[in-house]
C-alpha cells in the first residue's frame, strides 16, 4: 500500500488537482490523504463546477487546513511523500521558510524533515525574485519544484491533454506510475 499526501492551495490550477485525484482514487493500492485550504475551495468555485464533496469522495482521508493535529502533521505517520498541486506562492513561502501556518505547510515541513518526497507544482507567472529564492530554499532542503508547464512534444489536442501532462509528471515524481502523459522518446 502506497500512502501519499496531496494538497490543493489557492493558486489557479484546480484542473491539475482534479486529474491527480481522479487517477489516484482509481488505484486501490494508494491511500490518499487530501488537504484543501480555504483559498483552494474558493478557487475551486471559480475554476470548476465541482463541490467540496467531490474532493472528499476522491480521498481516503480529507482534512481542512486548520486540522493541525491530524496524523499527517507528525513524522511518525509514515507516507511515501507529498504533492502540493497547485502550489501558491504563499504556500511556497511558508514551506521555504519553515512557517507552519496550516496543515499544508506543517505536513510539507514534516515531509522534508523525514527526507520523504515533496513535490510543489507552482502555478504563478511571472515569478518574483522572492519566489525564485523560495524555490531555491525548498530545492536545497530536498523538495522538488515543478512549474505547471505542460510539454508539447506529445502534440496535445485538448486542454485535458495539457492538464494530464502536468498531473502525470507530478505523479511520476511522487513515485506513482501512470499513463496520463507520453514519455519523451527522443
Amino acid at each position: 500500500m502506497k500512502r501519499v499526501i496531496v494538497a490543493g492551495t489557492g493558486a489557479s490550477g484546480m484542473p491539475y488537482l482534479v486529474s491527480v485525484l481522479n487517477y489516484l482514487s482509481a488505484l486501490p493500492e494508494v491511500e490518499t490523504h487530501l488537504i484543501m485550504t480555504e483559498s483552494a475551495l474558493e478557487v475551486m468555485k471559480r475554476e470548476t463546477d465541482l463541490t467540496e464533496e467531490f474532493f472528499v469522495s476522491k480521498a481516503s482521508r480529507y482534512y481542512g487546513e486548520k486540522e493541525i493535529y491530524a496524523p499527517i502533521a507528525s513524522g511518525s505517520f509514515k507516507t511515501d511523500g507529498m504533492l502540493i498541486i497547485p502550489c501558491s506562492t504563499k504556500t511556497l513561502s511558508s514551506v521555504a521558510n519553515g512557517y507552519s501556518e496550516n496543515l499544508v505547510s506543517r505536513a510539507a515541513e514534516v515531509t522534508l524533515k523525514e527526507r520523504r518526497k515533496l513535490i510543489l507544482v507552482v502555478r504563478e507567472t511571472p515569478l518574483s525574485l522572492m519566489d525564485i529564492e523560495n524555490m531555491r530554499k525548498v530545492a536545497l532542503a530536498g523538495g522538488v519544484i515543478m512549474p505547471a508547464s505542460p510539454g508539447f512534444y506529445s502534440r496535445p489536442k485538448t486542454i485535458d491533454d495539457l492538464v494530464n501532462f502536468v498531473a502525470g509528471r507530478a505523479l511520476s515524481l511522487l513515485g506513482v506510475e501512470n499513463d496520463l502523459y507520453k514519455e519523451w522518446k527522443g
